[in-house]
């Protein structure tokens, strides 16, 4: 017998009785001053995410909160600091085949086969017969080409969601054909490959089997930079006459598109295209971001979120709660709806500052 859902998190609104079916995301233990131990969990569904604490019992409760676990609920939704919350009074265990998967797993608002289609014929644009046979090398191997259209472009900061990281890349690439059309100095095909190719790693830095997504042993200890370099250094020698050359300077897009030492990249941008790829990966996740922001605040106009410590200031979004112009729920955006985690916050709160900045990635 199936689990009946319950309200989905883009319908709930302040002061309303909540009870239904939710993906626990993250977990956070706490203690309050007084050092009694409580919950922080982040819940979502296919339209959205919200946050909210657990204050009783949270010893015993926390076993059947794991992150990728099904819980039932009640509880009220509140207004705290400006965006909604869960005040959860209580939860049980939901066992994963009394559920429907497709009412909780996010994805990207737009089809994948469509995305695809674009990126192949993005990829019949590229005039280097070489770079182009390496492009094809990847998009149309079938197993490689379905495990990008499923993957997440992060963990939790930008393009979270099944079919993310295709959708980050795809615009990616209209940045950098769009930019390369107005420097003609610009290689476009080097530039063009960069875009298609600067996160190819991540099929193999996260776990793509379940939501939500957690990173391999291989992608902690490597990093999708280096795993996705090794990739292309790979496919590149398999081609006869490959010049070395091209493949350095592609490696080189790839492992210098995180810009700083500091947030990952082992070397810096010493190409125009490397310089290119690092802004314009950077422009496409935080307006991702900025996204996510608008669609969690719970009143139009423009607002402050809180403070934002992985971008280190408050940024002033304009709100956009569900039901104003939306998708259908099964297209909406995994970080949308009209509820929100602490005000507007996308930071993980018990995270270290230098932690969130390699969040991006």
């Amino acid at each position: 017998m199936t689990q009946d859902k319950g309200v989905f998190i883009n319908e709930i609104r302040d002061g309303q009785a909540v009870e239904g079916v939710f993906l626990v995301k993250e977990l956070h233990r706490g203690e309050t001053r007084a050092g009694k131990p409580y919950l922080r969990l982040t819940l979502c569904d296919r339209s959205g995410e919200i946050g909210g604490p657990i204050w009783d019992d949270a010893d015993n409760l926390a076993p059947f909160c794991q992150p990728g676990s099904f819980i039932f609920l009640t509880g009220m939704a509140e207004n705290y600091r400006g965006a909604l919350q869960l005040k959860i009074n209580a939860v049980r265990a939901v066992e994963a085949a009394m559920v429907k998967q497709a009412d909780f797993i996010p994805s990207a608002p737009v089809d994948p086969a469509k995305m695809a289609a674009e990126l192949a014929k993005q990829i019949k644009s590229v005039k280097h017969p070489l770079l182009r046979k390496l492009l094809n090398g990847f998009f149309q191997n079938p197993e490689f080409a379905a495990r990008f259209a499923r993957a997440g472009a992060a963990k939790t900061m930008h393009h979270a969601y099944l079919g993310g990281l295709l959708e980050h890349t795809l615009g990616l690439v209209r940045l950098a054909d769009a930019v390369a059309g107005l420097y003609p100095a610009i290689d476009r095909d080097l530039l063009l490959a960069g875009a298609m190719l600067h996160d190819i790693g991540k099929v193999e830095e996260l776990a793509q089997e379940n939501y939500p997504f957690d990173y391999t042993d291989r992608g902690r200890l490597v990093g999708h930079l280096v795993i996705g370099a090794e990739m292309i250094g790979q496919k590149a020698a398999a081609i006869p006459g490959f010049p070395s050359d091209l493949r350095d300077r592609l490696q080189h897009l790839i492992l210098s598109h995180h810009g700083r030492h500091e947030f990952g990249a082992p070397t810096l941008p010493m190409l125009q295209e490397a310089f290119v790829l690092h802004f314009l990966d950077d422009l496409d996740a935080k307006l991702n971001y900025f996204d996510r922001l608008s669609r969690q605040a719970s009143t139009p106009g423009y607002q402050w979120t809180d403070y934002q410590r992985n971008l280190e200031r408050f940024l002033f979004v304009q709100g956009r709660p569900a039901g104003e112009n939306d998708p259908p729920a099964e297209n909406e955006r995994q970080q949308g709806g009209g509820a929100s985690r602490d005000r507007l916050s996308a930071a993980d709160p018990e995270a270290p500052a230098q932690r969130q900045k390699t969040l991006w990635d």
